[in-house]
């Protein structure tokens, strides 16, 4: 290796979204546009399930927490990629790198705990109603967030641990517009191997055990809303689950996308689709998602219009 590669990388370029000059500026206002509205949807949805009595229950403190999850994930990452519309310099420090990593999978693990309580919520809520204020308590409530937060912020000081072990000398460009780990893997000029390996098996863990809780839970809501002898109660029950489900379908559908690459399509393109979905996409989509059919948080929100 020449001295010049032996140089260790201390900081990295972002190529971003696209290197056409011309969309730089229309970029900027589409993502601009988008990430107001992503903050006001997710931070708004929290002020007002704080603001009203009516919502503090468990269902609306679990969609509370998920929607500041949404805006902790869009905030790692938007912000600089708006400046890097902008600006010529797309240079991102290590250690900013890293922090932007961190803020980022700790909010996508949360997340995935998140949607799996909520399934199981949905369930205890329809299968045994009478039991649900007891089952599911607002100290229990309160643990699952935690757990949910705490797994999500371990999680991610485990994947940074990993790259802190590697050393940067080959090239610091990083085809994407955050830096996303696998891209970090690429470049790097220790053997990436293991760490790799570390972290599809974690992240596969995660993932498939929510996505089976989400599964298993669902399965008794249908049988449960199957025992309804009346119409009214099963669109009912329906209609409480239908704003999470497509949530769900959302969030693991992408991470099917991503690990399904379509062959007319380069995988530089095909990763920042994905990347799009999880830090764009699903954060603006969810509080509009569970707010727009809800009647309670419709009612709150007029009800405080009104004062």
């Amino acid at each position: 290796m020449s001295e010049e590669n032996k140089t260790l990388v201390t900081e990295f370029v972002l190529t971003g979204l696209t290197e056409h000059p011309g969309l730089q500026v229309p970029l900027f206002l589409v993502f601009l546009v988008t990430y107001l509205s992503t903050m006001g949807g997710n931070l708004g949805l929290v002020a007002l399930i704080w603001k009203d009595p009516r919502l503090h229950s468990p269902m609306y403190l679990f969609l509370g927490s998920l929607a500041f999850a949404d805006a902790c994930s869009s905030s790692s990452v938007t912000p600089r990629m708006l400046m890097n519309f902008l600006s010529k310099n797309h240079v991102i420090p290590l250690l900013d790198c890293m922090a932007q990593f961190y803020f980022f999978g700790s909010s996508a693990t949360t997340e995935c705990f998140l949607l799996a309580v909520m399934a199981y919520d949905r369930y205890v809520a329809i299968g045994n109603p009478l039991l649900y204020p007891v089952v599911m308590s607002n100290n229990l409530c309160t643990q699952f967030i935690a757990v949910s937060y705490a797994t999500g912020f371990l999680h991610s000081a485990i994947h940074v641990g990993l790259l802190f072990r590697l050393t940067f000398c080959r090239s610091n460009v990083i085809y994407n517009f955050y830096c996303e780990i696998l891209q970090l893997f690429k470049i790097s000029c220790t053997d990436p191997r293991v760490s790799t390996l570390l972290v599809l098996i974690f992240s596969a863990f995660i993932q498939v055990f929510t996505f089976m809780t989400i599964m298993v839970s669902y399965s008794y809501v249908l049988f449960a809303v199957l025992k309804k002898k009346s119409a009214k109660g099963r669109s009912k029950a329906f209609s409480t689950c239908s704003a999470h489900l497509l949530s769900v379908s959302l969030f693991y559908g992408t991470l099917f996308f991503m690990y399904v690459h379509p062959g007319s399509r380069p995988a530089e393109v095909h990763d920042k689709m994905s990347s799009l979905f999880y830090t764009i996409v699903i954060p603006l989509l969810n509080p509009f998602t569970y707010s727009l059919r809800n009647r309670e948080v419709i009612g709150a929100l007029r009800r405080i219009m009104k004062t």
